[in-house]
């Protein structure tokens, strides 16, 4: 095993796993936030359950990432390179739209 291998090795060992308690209350706010987004966009269509979306979505995907994908038991240099590839996406998203308003 190379010393490469051997560090990945050691990374992936460096958290204790997770008790289910954990994944199943995570799971549970991801059921109670999507039954927000549905109420919401039942009882408000439109701008406001549109906006009461837009506010959610970004919650239950951050929770996701931390929990799910473990990503808050990550080292620091995985989530900078995450926000940094996240961040990029999003200003040529950003820029394309910029591009398309102004055609």
């Amino acid at each position: 095993m190379s010393e490469f291998d051997h560090t990945l090795h050691a990374e992936a060992e460096a958290h204790e796993p997770q008790p289910y308690g954990t994944f199943i209350a995570v799971w549970a706010v991801l059921m109670a936030l999507t039954c927000v987004t549905v109420t919401a966009s039942m009882f408000w269509p439109g701008r406001a359950g549109t906006a009461v979306a837009m506010a959610v979505t970004p919650v239950k995907a951050s929770l996701v990432l931390l929990f799910f994908m473990h990503l808050k038991w990550e080292p620091t240099a995985f989530k900078v390179m995450f926000l940094t590839a996240v961040s990029l996406m999003a200003l040529f998203m950003g820029l394309s739209f910029v591009d398309y308003l102004y055609r």
